[in-house]
């Protein structure tokens, strides 16, 4: 497997993985709720894609369950995880993937899934051109704008391909030299014939006449872990209630999203995404709902597991497989379904 960045800097930060995981008296403060216990989350990043999250946020859901919650965007899986070893962050937003990375590394205290918010990619294939008969055999022979080598959006995508019985290094031209958030200017600007983009870039591609979604990529790879919460195995063991509250109210946002329309969502998040009209936001979320984005629940099913340590072999970024009980604890997901 592929030295991650990320991990080297895992092993020098091995000494802060001692460090106690109770919380102190400071972390609590009293509400109109009662006692509240403050919970720092780092995402991935802050998107769409994960409107069950926000709209645990907007309807109160944290509040409800004792918890003040504090958001921090992360902007890559490296720097959560990072900010997760460290003591910075108490529960990650991340790929399942770097959990993986992190526990073949020899984490001392590894870090456990514990729910899972997407079982889809997020990502979509974006033409120059309408295009209502697409097939993925229309990109042999073309230059796609793709994703960052060893990243989950270009290993999914490229996952498909090989589904399709498509040879990502020979069959076509996947330009992985543009930063992940500028492929949608180049394209814009006339490089490459398809480009992958996740919302609100393809969305905005749209909008402006300069693309047109075709595909989506979430919908061919399967239902696979994209992202999910996790913290430090210490961490869960002594913070067993309040992790509890935490899946509680993130399975309110579920419920919510699994009973309201793709407008009714977007009026909620709304406030989340200043800089993004309610109509746009309405668009991506519809787009997301029709793939089947979000489940019903939070719990982390070991036939997804197996599907993104498929797409990480396939990717050839993983030597050895890791147990599903090693890295996943459903039981929390299991409890705010009953609740």
């Amino acid at each position: 497997m592929k030295k991650k960045a990320v991990l080297l800097t895992l092993i020098t930060l091995t000494g802060l993985l001692l460090a106690g995981c109770e919380r102190s008296e400071s972390d609590k403060k009293q509400s109109a709720y009662g006692e509240m216990e403050k919970v720092t989350l780092n995402e991935v990043a802050h998107s769409i894609f994960y409107a069950p999250q926000y709209v645990a946020i907007e309807e109160g859901y944290f509040e409800e369950e004792g918890i003040e919650l504090e958001l921090v965007t992360g902007f890559g899986a490296d720097k959560v995880l990072t900010a997760l070893i460290s003591g910075e962050a108490d529960i990650g937003f991340m790929g399942a993937e770097s959990t993986i990375y992190a526990y073949q590394e020899g984490a001392s205290d590894p870090v456990i899934n514990f729910a899972q918010l997407t079982s889809r990619a997020g990502n979509f294939v974006v033409a120059r051109e309408a295009d209502p008969d697409f097939t993925w055999e229309d990109l042999i022979g073309k230059e796609v704008l793709g994703g960052r080598k060893g990243g989950m959006p270009e290993m999914v995508f490229e996952y498909v391909l090989k589904e399709k019985g498509i040879d990502p290094e020979k069959d076509l031209s996947i330009n992985q030299s543009i930063d992940f958030g500028s492929t949608a200017a180049a394209f814009s600007g006339g490089e490459g014939d398809y480009t992958i983009e996740f919302e609100p870039s393809a969305t905005l591609l749209e909008k402006e006449g300069n693309g047109y979604v075709v595909a989506s990529v979430g919908t061919e790879s399967g239902y696979v872990p994209y992202t999910s919460y996790s913290a430090k195995k210490s961490f869960l063991k002594e913070n067993q209630e309040l992790i509890q509250k935490f899946t509680n109210a993130l399975q309110k946002g579920m419920d919510y999203v699994q009973t309201h329309t793709p407008k009714e969502i977007a009026f909620v998040i709304a406030p989340q995404f200043a800089e993004t009209d309610v109509e746009t936001i309405e668009t991506i979320v519809e787009r997301y709902y029709e793939q089947e984005t979000w489940k019903a629940n939070l719990i982390f099913e070991q036939e997804s597991f197996d599907l993104l340590q498929d797409t990480l072999e396939c990717a050839g970024e993983l030597d050895e497989r890791v147990p599903y009980a090693e890295i996943v604890d459903t039981e929390y997901a299991k409890r705010s379904v009953t609740n």
